[in-house]
């Protein structure tokens, strides 16, 4: 039996569909599944039981000897979100009570970090479990997600094998309900569906010109890939950067797009709000090596193969993962 956490959501639904691919049907699915605009991630997947988020630890207490692993995927990930108490219920001490739940059953557990950890990236983007106390995140969501890798490192008692996973800018299948919090290449399609133009946020840096900011943008396949891998792995434990390793540019990724949508591209500028113009990140690009040195040595998807993928085989027919 494998738990997966927030499971209506966007990452999470599309870990459910790979470990069905992978023959992995005793799945128990935790969420707040009032949300109807989420159901349909979830539709017509292989799910054994619906519990919810707030019953999920007296679920366990009954049921943990069935329980071979648990993927904690479900946060609040809203960036623009100021309500610190928010975050340190859902983010914080509730991930607290699922680590301690895994070391008093002996549970092995993947939990989700962020990219959003690493602030302006005054230190760079490297997954150095040294230098995470020293981090300095950008809103509450960062810092949440920071302070529960603080707390972790800093537990005597652990379990057996235990992974945190700093996700990067993660695009894919099953973000349709996440709105404004839904991937740069999705509200791309969007607007080039609406209008048949893209608008980017100009530079408000000299070293880089308009569209020339770069992420790491990584494809959900591969990181519901590297869930399973560790899965299987149960060994090296510790905090890992999950990003496909290569900064690209907006603008690769709005060309891109009119690439796969077979459209001329017609992209505009505008200027980035006052509101984040001064915490807007210009650069980031994950260290990928400590993921390797461990053993995962598959290829992840280019920018050019995650697009085209994401916006021809789910984005234009409306498809799930």
């Amino acid at each position: 039996m494998i738990v997966v956490t927030g499971a209506a959501g966007f990452i999470s639904s599309c870990l459910v569909s790979r470990l069905n691919q992978a023959n992995f049907n005793n799945i128990v699915v935790v969420d707040n599944f009032s949300v109807a605009k989420k159901e349909r991630n979830l539709q017509g997947k292989k799910i054994k039981e619906f519990v919810d988020r707030d019953g999920f630890f007296e679920w366990l207490d009954e049921n943990y000897e069935e329980v071979e692993f648990i993927f904690h995927l479900g946060a609040r990930t809203d960036t623009t979100e100021f309500n610190k108490d928010v975050f340190d219920l859902l983010n914080l001490n509730y991930s607290k009570k699922v680590w301690n739940a895994c070391c008093e059953y002996q549970i092995p557990l993947v939990y989700a970090s962020s990219a959003a950890t690493y602030g302006a990236g005054a230190l760079g983007y490297d997954d150095d479990e040294a230098i995470i106390p020293l981090l300095k995140p950008l809103n509450p969501y960062g810092e949440s997600k920071n302070d529960f890798d603080i707390w972790a490192l800093e537990q005597t008692a652990k379990p057996f094998f235990w992974a945190g996973l700093k996700f990067f800018n993660v695009y894919g299948p099953n973000e349709y309900h996440k709105e404004k919090m839904a991937s740069v290449i999705f509200h791309t399609y969007n607007q080039i569906k609406e209008k048949g133009s893209m608008t980017l946020f100009r530079s408000h840096n000299s070293d880089f010109a308009d569209g020339e900011q770069m992420r790491d943008f990584v494809y959900v396949k591969d990181v519901v890939d590297v869930c399973l891998f560790l899965m299987h792995h149960r060994k090296n434990s510790g905090i890992y950067n999950l990003g496909s390793g290569k900064a690209r540019t907006f603008m690769a990724l709005a060309l891109n797009t009119f690439d796969a949508m077979g459209v001329t591209p017609d992209i505009n500028f505008m200027d980035t709000p006052e509101t984040i113009r001064d915490t807007y990140q210009y650069f980031t690009e994950a260290n990928m090596s400590k993921l390797r040195s461990i053993g995962y040595d598959k290829p992840f998807y280019t920018l050019e193969e995650g697009v085209t993928d994401y916006v021809q085989n789910y984005l234009i027919p409306g498809r799930y993962y």
